[in-house]
């Protein structure tokens, strides 16, 4: 059988070459044209947000979180250490030194249970990072940030779409964000969101994502002219891009039925499987409606993980590992991450692995990797 399976192939639904032309013809190809308006008024109507923006990057979005937060040298940020570094980075931007958190062994999410003792009088936001699409205890966490005063950023970057006690996930913090990487359910190669779930915040994120101007009220026929009035950068995408875009997001229906049948798939699968080896698949917790970004095993040890990788890649299939510990890391160790901090982060991502996992896996394409997995040697 000739046959490859890339960890991760893009997917268009049809309709994304002719909006981009569209945005073309119409000879407004820079940010805030008529697609990035169309994006952001889908987003905000199918989530119930008040306010969505998009950007060039989630790591944008998070960076204009933290400019949001108004984080200064000094402030203290809680952190999974299990996570992408941009959910750190965007904090420490501004003068912010993380404190990491460990992670929960079966969701693999920010352990609830760590947090109220990680805050101190200096601590301004935990962040919370909804792993795989799967949703943080955010009730327990909620109930936390609002006794101590802090602030909650959600890092949706896989979660969009995905529940939890029946609310998506992204309208349970001050703000969240969203990635539209290649990677991800719903993508224009690189780009990104801002849902603002407090209006207090809407105005001024306007103006930041505009390089500090008050362009937007300009536009808006609030203001005759407009002007630098804050601190800001470039933050919007093309409107080629948000075309792009536009034709997944108005798919995701579609586009996560595929990708939970995939996700079925392999979870079936690999059951049986699993269990007489003593690997463990993803747990969903009752009251969370996942958002079927990846599928991950954790293998019983790193030397069965990296066997395992170097067999599917012998036959043509690309697994990968996830996050290294952010506290282990070299800039981590700078603000004071030891071994043994985060010791189930630090189990965990010597045994995590990620099957491929995209939009277009065909079920024979799927059934050669499960079939690899679980041949007998």
């Amino acid at each position: 059988m000739n046959i490859h399976i890339p960890f991760n192939k893009p997917s268009t639904t049809g309709r994304e070459f002719e909006y981009i032309a569209q945005s073309i013809a119409a000879g407004h190809i820079s940010g805030d044209g008529i697609f990035t308006r169309r994006c952001h008024s889908l987003l905000e109507s199918s989530l119930g947000v008040p306010k969505a923006l998009l950007t060039t990057s989630c790591t944008h979005a998070l960076e204009m979180a933290a400019i949001l937060l108004d984080i200064r040298p000094g402030d203290e940020i809680i952190v999974p250490s299990f996570t992408f570094v941009s959910t750190i980075n965007a904090f420490i931007l501004r003068g912010a030194l993380p404190i990491f958190a460990d992670i929960r062994p079966d969701t693999l999410n920010i352990d609830e249970r760590n947090i109220e003792r990680l805050i101190t009088t200096r601590t301004k936001a935990v962040i919370v990072v909804h792993y795989a699409g799967v949703s943080c205890e955010m009730r327990a966490i909620r109930e936390i940030a609002d006794r101590q005063g802090i602030a909650v950023i959600e890092d949706n970057a896989h979660g969009l779409y995905g529940k939890y006690e029946g609310r998506y996930l992204g309208t349970f913090g001050s703000m969240a964000t969203q990635s539209f990487h290649e990677t991800k359910n719903f993508s224009c190669g690189e780009g990104g969101a801002l849902l603002i779930n407090d209006p207090q915040y809407i105005e001024r994120a306007e103006i930041i994502r505009e390089k500090g101007t008050n362009r937007s009220r300009f536009f808006r026929g609030e203001v005759d002219k407009y002007t630098w009035v804050d601190i800001g950068s470039s933050y919007l995408p093309s409107d080629m891009l948000a075309a792009y875009l536009l034709a997944q997001l108005e798919a995701h229906e579609s586009i996560q039925d595929a990708r939970k049948r995939i996700w079925n798939r392999y979870n079936g699968g690999l059951k049986e499987w699993a269990t007489k080896n003593g690997v463990t698949l993803p747990t969903i917790p009752d009251d969370c409606e996942q958002a079927y970004h990846m599928f991950y095993m954790l293998m019983p040890s790193l030397e069965s993980r990296q066997d395992l990788i170097a067999h599917l890649k012998s036959k043509a299939i690309l697994s990968v590992f996830h996050y290294l510990p952010l506290h282990l890391s070299p800039m981590g160790e700078k603000f004071g991450g030891m071994p043994g901090d985060c010791p189930v982060t630090e189990d965990i991502s010597d045994r995590l692995l990620r099957l491929p996992f995209y939009n277009s896996l065909t079920e024979s394409e799927q059934q050669y990797v499960i079939g690899e997995i679980t041949k007998e040697e």
